[in-house]
């Protein structure tokens, strides 16, 4: 039976802004045999999928440097240190990104964005009935344009390699889900 490796050692490996890396020496509990892991540790994240009054879905388009390109994506980012929830962190990162803002945030639910090397979970919420309220408040290394999308065409733009955030497809792939048990 598949059951959790004890952990005979743990050691800081490195210091970044965004993450930390560390290295695990690990007993396997079939084998006995150690084995050394690295683990990216990192905030949690969060995605919001704003959705209108009138229906329309607000997306941001941003350059992504991993990537080299620029991505249609959701507002979303890390739960800073100082938010007191994920639910905190998406309500300010969705103001911050897009100017939007609502009183009715829901949420659809969490994944591990690569349990095989990073600690942590990205949390989906769904605003409703959001707003333009402000103007974007963007740190300096953040140029994001707003653009607004309407639902049915979601699933397209994921099959033509539009949408091509991994985070971003659960996202739908969570909202398409309390859409059906919700009907």
């Amino acid at each position: 039976m598949i059951g959790p490796w004890d952990k005979v050692e743990s050691r800081a490996r490195g210091e970044y802004k965004v993450f930390s890396v560390r290295e695990d020496q690990r007993r396997s509990p079939t084998t006995g045999r150690e084995h050394t892991f690295y683990v990216i540790e990192t905030s949690d994240w969060v995605n919001v999928i704003p959705v209108t009054p009138e229906g329309r879905l607000v997306f941001i388009r941003q350059y992504r440097h991993g990537t080299e390109d620029v991505t249609l994506e959701v507002p979303g980012g890390m739960v800073d240190a100082e938010d007191a929830s994920p639910a905190v962190a998406a309500r300010r990162e969705l103001l911050e990104e897009t100017g939007y803002d609502t009183d009715r945030l829901v949420y659809l639910g969490a994944v591990a964005p690569n349990p095989a090397i990073q600690n942590n979970r990205c949390h989906t919420y769904l605003a409703l009935d959001a707003r333009l309220v402000a103007a974007q408040r963007l740190d300096g290394a953040e140029e994001i344009e707003v653009t607004l999308v309407d639902p049915g065409d979601v699933s397209g733009l994921i099959v033509d390699g539009t949408i091509t955030h991994a985070l971003v497809v659960c996202a739908f792939y969570l909202y398409d889900a309390y859409r059906r048990m919700n009907r």
